[in-house]
């Protein structure tokens, strides 16, 4: 059944069956919740500023732990999953996770050391083209990694910077004032950055219209997944950006400061003038151990590889991405969209004016995230929200978001959250 498609009830009960038919239950119990001071679990609705822990995570590092103590070096050959090419175990995963060919994925290091070696192969700006497109509202560290390559190669941010802004009075941007300013500008953008979704409203991008309409005039596209890596159904190689980064704290539960993710499309894979900045890890696998002076790189995103991978991350990113490939993201995404729609039916109960919903209404321009702003007190409520065993986020000045991860929240979780608002709206 599809969001469209469902009739929302009020009432507990209707939550109860929502969960007891719920295909995808069994994976709660996959997870550990934070608890309150009486030991019982919290609601948790801050998936996608951190997410869970998987039962399995501490099982998985403690195993790498004991090889480490049992073999020493030898680990990399003899461990039981062997650490020289632990990071391959992790590859078919995230291809199928975020729609691309295995040999244009790789995990490593975190987003914006990603987004950094990222552009420089794929920021290459001259005196004609040079602006990079971002969102106005994108996450700082998007802005200052945008501004600071602009100044390395030697322009002032405030010309090079091109910022989309939603038209006054509204909360997001139009894909049509998109598409106008790449038709106006886009004989000077070298490089479009967007996140898939943006942190802060919570709307998605359609990300192959605007590629290819960026391609159209020259330009090169680079996606920021850091909301939309297991948390949308995506298909980077057939929309076709350049390239794509990602955390993996989020959405995708692998505790924090995890490992990132990085897509380069194939059409690159074997781009010998492309430049990048070289590590022996991205060396040729086969001439690795030669120790030679001469780079020779890996075909695909392996290629931009520099140092070999903390194993412990990735044992920790493994008990995830397990879990995360046998839900599969189409049968998340519909999920996620039963839990977000749910939510927004009981916001429609509240008393009018009380709370008011900036992420899109569409169920394809938005996640598992709606961001709420309320009219009163909103940092009263956010503690009110605590005392109440119930957690997500604020930004400031009034901001709530709550995202009902699929992987593990439930229509329950989300009937208490809206419960407590109601009860704060009353009094």
């Amino acid at each position: 059944m599809t969001e469209a498609s469902m009739r929302f009830e009020e009432g507990e009960a209707f939550a109860r069956r929502m969960d007891a038919e719920d295909p995808l239950r069994a994976f709660r119990e996959e997870f550990l919740f934070p608890q309150n001071p009486q030991g019982g679990p919290l609601v948790y609705l801050a998936g996608n500023s951190l997410g869970l822990q998987p039962r399995r995570t501490r099982q998985y590092v403690q195993e790498e732990l004991e090889d480490w103590g049992r073999l020493g070096v030898e680990g990399h050959f003899h461990a039981r999953h062997p650490w020289l090419p632990y990071h391959e175990n992790l590859t078919g995963q995230t291809a199928r996770l975020v729609g691309a060919l295995p040999s244009e994925v790789v995990v490593m290091n975190t987003l914006s050391v990603n987004l950094h070696l990222m552009m420089v192969s794929f920021y290459r700006p001259t005196r004609e083209r040079f602006k990079l497109l971002i969102e106005g509202g994108a996450f700082p560290s998007d802005q200052y990694a945008v501004a600071s390559q602009a100044r390395f190669h030697g322009f002032d941010p405030k010309d090079a910077v091109l910022k989309l802004e939603p038209r006054a009075g509204e909360d997001t941007l139009r894909t049509e004032d998109i598409l106008e300013t790449l038709e106006r500008h886009g004989a000077s953008i070298a490089l479009v950055l967007l996140g898939n979704v943006n942190y802060l409203t919570g709307q998605a991008f359609d990300m192959k219209a605007l590629t290819q309409a960026a391609h159209a005039r020259g330009c090169r596209v680079g996606f920021d997944l850091a909301h939309g890596a297991g948390n949308l159904h995506l298909s980077l190689h057939d929309d076709g950006p350049d390239f794509a980064v990602w955390c993996s704290y989020k959405y995708l539960n692998g505790g924090p400061g995890a490992l990132g993710g990085v897509f380069v499309h194939e059409r690159h894979a074997r781009a010998e003038g492309l430049p990048r900045f070289e590590g022996w890890w991205g060396n040729d696998k086969a001439t690795r151990f030669q120790m030679g002076p001469d780079f020779v790189p890996l075909p695909g995103a392996e290629g931009w590889q520099i140092s070999n991978p903390p194993i412990l991350q990735l044992a920790a990113l493994r008990a995830s991405m397990e879990l995360f490939d046998q839900a599969t993201m189409p049968r998340l995404r519909a999920k996620g969209d039963l839990l977000t729609g749910y939510l927004e039916f009981l916001l429609g109960q509240l008393p009018p004016g009380f709370v008011r919903i900036t992420t899109p209404r569409d169920v394809k321009a938005r996640g598992s995230q709606l961001s709420l702003r309320f009219s009163r007190d909103p940092r009263r409520l956010l503690t009110r929200l605590s005392e109440a065993d119930v957690c997500c986020d604020f930004r400031s000045p009034d901001i709530i978001r709550a995202a009902p991860a699929p992987l593990y929240n439930s229509f329950q979780d989300v009937y208490r959250f809206v419960k407590v608002l109601e009860s704060h709206a009353r009094d």
